[in-house]
């Protein structure tokens, strides 16, 4: 279904009850992935195409087949070809890799690598291809630094510059639609962890940034069609959905993870360790140095919904490889309660109170992350959490002025 970028919204209850394409319970049936909705239809929207697909491991029906080997194997599909991201279309790379161009074994389909891609370059890919429809479905995990929503990005702009048709299937935002939090990014530090002005955590389905993208940022908007979710709410935890949890990438293992993930990756652009290595990444923080000091004074600020443990660990890979260090682990005990964003901030702004040896990364990454100089700068200048977080806030009521245009879910 093609539907106008700024009349969507009326569709949407339309088309909220298919039946489901599989046994399901009750609940189930009132709540299906885009994907879902797509093989209830019987791939109409398909039909008479030929299809490349964007995916990886998440990319999984209710029974955790792989949608790749589900529409392989159904006539009524003509598939041609799948596009792998970072971490790979099977998801055999760590961060900052991926597949390379090969054909899988499963089912003998070329596998293209679009990872680092863009612009007329993965054009070219499409084109060589032989596809004409392009299909997205890739589950995210809410924050803008997650590459996967560049993906998209990247791969709606080069579908319309190849001339192609673009499907996304929309998957649950595992962390909620409620709120945009955090920093907007400035155009001047766009990056492959942020390619446009889009608020750290975002709020949104990956249809709904779809539909950002191209009624606000793409130069020529792509042939955009959409298939929806049905009945999830923007309250909706990941755990409401029924579905089983696919680790997106190796370090994110649970929803959990991509609980804290929005706030906690700054750590990236630091010093410390940002737990990868373990088996609570961007839960477990931590240095050589840092103790029990570092809990004492991020509990005395009294965040709503999370309270911090000193804890010790020894990272298998990654910073401080095979290194007893110290710091803190994250435990929210009320998610509806917590802000990923202000308590990354605050973890930021006590650490480097307490530890002598807190430092930013020499390549300033902190500001790719936080998406300009703010958050940097005014840490460095001794400014509390409040007041960094009162910083932003003037640009971040400006984008969810325009994010709300294009939200389609209630």
């Amino acid at each position: 279904m093609h539907l106008p970028r700024r009349t969507f919204l009326a569709a949407t209850t339309a088309t909220a009850a298919l039946p489901t394409a599989s046994p399901a319970s009750p609940a189930d049936r009132r709540r299906q992935t885009g994907f879902e909705r797509l093989a209830a239809h019987g791939y109409s929207e398909l039909s008479g195409r030929r299809t490349g697909i964007v995916t990886n491991p998440t990319g999984v029906t209710r029974d955790v087949r792989h949608i790749v080997d589900v529409m392989h194997a159904d006539d009524r599909v003509d598939l041609v070809a799948v596009f792998g991201p970072e971490h790979g279309f099977r998801g055999t790379a760590q961060a900052g890799g991926s597949e390379g161009r090969y054909d899988d074994p499963a089912t003998g389909l070329p596998v293209y690598d679009t990872y680092l891609k863009s612009g007329q370059p993965l054009a070219e890919i499409f084109t060589a291809s032989g596809v004409d429809t392009i299909v997205f479905d890739i589950q995210d995990v809410g924050a803008r630094f997650y590459t996967y929503i560049w993906t998209l990005y990247d791969c709606m702009e080069a579908a319309g510059l190849a001339g192609k048709r673009f499907v996304v299937l929309d998957r649950p935002n595992p962390v909620t639609g409620r709120a945009a939090l955090g920093p907007v990014l400035h155009k001047e530090f766009a990056t492959f962890v942020g390619r446009q002005p889009v608020s750290q955590a975002h709020g949104m389905t990956v249809v709904e940034l779809a539909r950002l993208f191209n009624g606000e940022f793409l130069a020529a908007p792509v042939e955009l069609d959409v298939v929806l979710m049905s009945g999830w709410k923007r309250s909706d935890w990941y755990d409401d959905s029924g579905l089983p949890w696919v680790p997106p990438s190796p370090n994110m293992p649970t929803p959990e993870t991509a609980l804290v993930y929005s706030g906690t990756c700054l750590f990236e652009g630091t010093n410390l360790s940002e737990g990868r290595g373990t088996t609570r990444p961007f839960e477990l923080l931590g240095a050589e140095g840092l103790d029990g000091r570092w809990a004492v004074a991020a509990n005395e600020l009294g965040l709503p919904g999370v309270h911090f443990r000193e804890a010790y660990f020894a990272p298998t890979f990654s910073k401080f490889q095979g290194k007893t260090i110290g710091g803190v682990q994250v435990h929210v005990h009320d998610r509806d309660a917590y802000d990923p964003v202000r308590t990354g901030i605050a973890l930021l702004v006590t650490a480097k109170k307490v530890w002598s040896g807190f430092a930013w990364r020499s390549d300033n990454w902190i500001d790719k992350l936080t998406g300009s100089t703010l958050v940097r700068t005014m840490i460095e200048a001794g400014a509390g959490a409040d007041e960094v977080v009162a910083g932003w806030e003037e640009e971040l009521a400006a984008f969810r002025r325009v994010r709300r245009e294009y939200l389609v879910y209630r």
